[in-house]
């Protein structure tokens, strides 16, 4: 992934690792990189995109279809780690939803504080998770309670639907949406004038909004973890993520 770069205040974290933006173990761990390079600049806010078309397809599961419980466990839990750490950054935090942003790709999106979606009417976005068999890790759902209308979990995660960028609108789960041209540039915008909030107030009430989340989290991360294995390797969970690695190998 290329360093962050910052314009007028406001941090730009473009996520380039590999296919899709798949995360495996890698993409993960350069993702930290980022949150260590943002955390040590003199930025104000931030944004988060990816590339191309693809703001991230999710966990990369070719890589991860072979991992035995302990791998799984130690993966899950970098995973977790690295998106509680995005949702409790104490900047402003926007996420640039250039693309696909899909199960993991969506639960990133969801760990910040404002989400402009492309109007492309063939990008996708959505916590699938549940169609593939498999539950959400705790910071998954626990973001999307805070950030997502009630109304709308059915659909989001109990049915696991991948969505269009109206519909995402429509159901809560992201605040705006604009042409291709026009992401980036009104991304860093809304992020210049969170920026423009004097810091040290904005950092005190994010993380007093947040902290519920975060102690729910904290507190249950260790059941939830094992639980979730649960359901990864659960039969119905293995024939259905072994279907889906295939058709992702097919398409390569």
């Amino acid at each position: 992934m290329d360093p962050i770069k910052i314009v007028d205040g406001v941090a730009l974290l473009r996520l380039a690792g590999g296919r899709a933006n798949a995360m495996s173990t890698e993409f993960l761990g350069a993702l930290d990189g980022l949150l260590d390079e943002l955390e040590h600049s003199d930025a104000r806010a931030a944004v988060i995109t990816g590339y191309d078309r693809f703001f991230s397809a999710g966990l990369a599961l070719p890589t991860l279809i072979g991992l035995d419980r302990a791998q799984m466990k130690r993966f899950i839990e970098l995973f977790d780690a690295v998106m509680t750490r995005v949702f409790r950054c104490p900047l402003p935090v926007v996420a640039a939803v250039n693309g696909h942003a899909i199960a993991g790709g969506c639960v990133l999106a969801l760990q910040a504080d404002w989400r402009i979606m492309v109007s492309d009417p063939g990008a996708r976005i959505g916590l699938n998770e549940a169609q593939l068999g498999i539950g959400l890790p705790a910071i998954a759902a626990e973001s999307l309670r805070l950030q997502v209308p009630s109304r709308s979990w059915p659909a989001i995660a109990f049915e696991g639907r991948l969505v269009s960028p109206e519909e995402a609108l429509a159901l809560g789960l992201v605040d705006e949406l604009v042409a291709a041209s026009d992401l980036e540039p009104r991304a860093m915008a809304r992020a210049k004038a969170l920026a423009a909030v004097p810091s040290g107030g904005v950092a005190q009430i994010k993380g007093a909004l947040r902290r519920s989340v975060l102690e729910t989290v904290e507190r249950r991360e260790a059941e939830e973890v094992e639980r979730w294995l649960d359901t990864w390797f659960s039969p119905p969970a293995r024939a259905l993520l072994s279907s889906a690695v295939a058709r992702l190998e097919r398409s390569r």
